[in-house]
């Protein structure tokens, strides 16, 4: 088993039904090219560890983006503004908790672990294209089955 490219391909299927596009980029370069179509997910894994000698330990990163659209007349509400700032968060924080939830109960049925309680954060006006979304950060650790030091 090649634990990091199960996960990366674990998080592109359950992303895909829920967004129009997903990446695996350094969040520097999610917003390279003109052609994104929103709303998009974002899946990085920064590093890692080997808690013990059966276990692998990943760091994961997801972000959900979706583009702000800016609303040209004359603002009249100060509260909610002409955007869809708080639609995109909603969306975005819509699709972090889904996949959560279905990774918790995969992980279960898999003896895979994830961290408890992570915390998510909130981003608005991100990159050149204006982006707004939410990122969860978790770590997730999984079964060494490739290695056996009896061998």
């Amino acid at each position: 088993m090649n634990g990091y490219s199960e996960l990366l391909n674990y998080f592109k299927e359950l992303g895909t039904p829920l967004v129009n596009k997903v990446t695996n980029k350094a969040l520097d370069q999610i917003d390279q090219k003109k052609k994104n179509i929103f709303p998009m997910l974002n899946v990085l894994i920064t590093g890692g560890g080997f808690p013990s000698d059966g276990t692998i330990l990943f760091n994961v990163t997801l972000t959900c983006l979706d583009i702000r659209d800016i609303n040209k007349e004359v603002n009249t509400d100060d509260y909610w503004n002409n955007d869809n700032e708080v639609d995109n968060i909603n969306f975005c924080l819509q699709v972090i908790n889904r996949i959560w939830l279905q990774m918790l109960k995969d992980f279960a049925d898999n003896n895979i672990t994830a961290s408890e309680n992570p915390t998510f954060e909130i981003g608005t006006l991100m990159h050149a294209n204006l982006l707004d979304g939410v990122t969860i950060n978790f770590d997730v650790t999984i079964p060494n089955t490739t290695i056996n030091l009896c061998q």
